[in-house]
């Protein structure tokens, strides 16, 4: 039984062993910061088009990009603890796995951990913050895949 629960909407075509790394990268990264039992994350796998629209609605840019993260506002009706959402590009996922050389689960999973962290409220808007933020990212990688971050 998982202390978290992250839902996972699916707007484009996903290998299942995607979806897998997603969810245990959140898992992951609610569980090494400590995060309350029956936190509830969702999480949108889309196509640039979309991401490029939330990111124009929220973020006043117009352009795509790989991840977004939208921390949660009040309280939900019947929910313990809702962290927020994130939402994944992953033709942008694909494309940038194939530029880094390692599988596109390896991107998702980076990328899901990336914007978890923001979602607890990490940023890297600072070289200070930065540091912590891709510090713990690389601790989580790690734990993830073995060491092999």
């Amino acid at each position: 039984m998982n202390l978290f629960h992250v839902n996972i909407n699916v707007e484009v075509p996903v290998e299942e062993e995607w979806v897998t790394s997603i969810q245990q990268a959140v898992f992951a990264t609610l569980e090494h910061e400590g995060v309350q039992p029956n936190t509830e994350v969702t999480v949108l796998l889309a196509d640039d088009r979309q991401l490029s629209d939330l990111n124009q609605e929220f973020m006043g840019s117009k352009r795509a990009t790989d991840v977004l993260s939208f921390p949660a506002g009040d309280p939900m009706p019947g929910v313990d603890h809702y962290l927020g959402d994130i939402a994944i590009s992953i033709p942008r996922a694909r494309y940038q796995a194939g530029e880094a050389g390692h599988s596109v689960s390896d991107e998702l999973r980076l990328l899901a951990v990336h914007a978890t962290l923001h979602l607890i409220g990490y940023d890297h808007a600072t070289p200070e913050e930065e540091r912590q933020m891709w510090s713990i990212q690389g601790l989580v990688i790690s734990s993830l895949t073995g060491g092999m971050a």
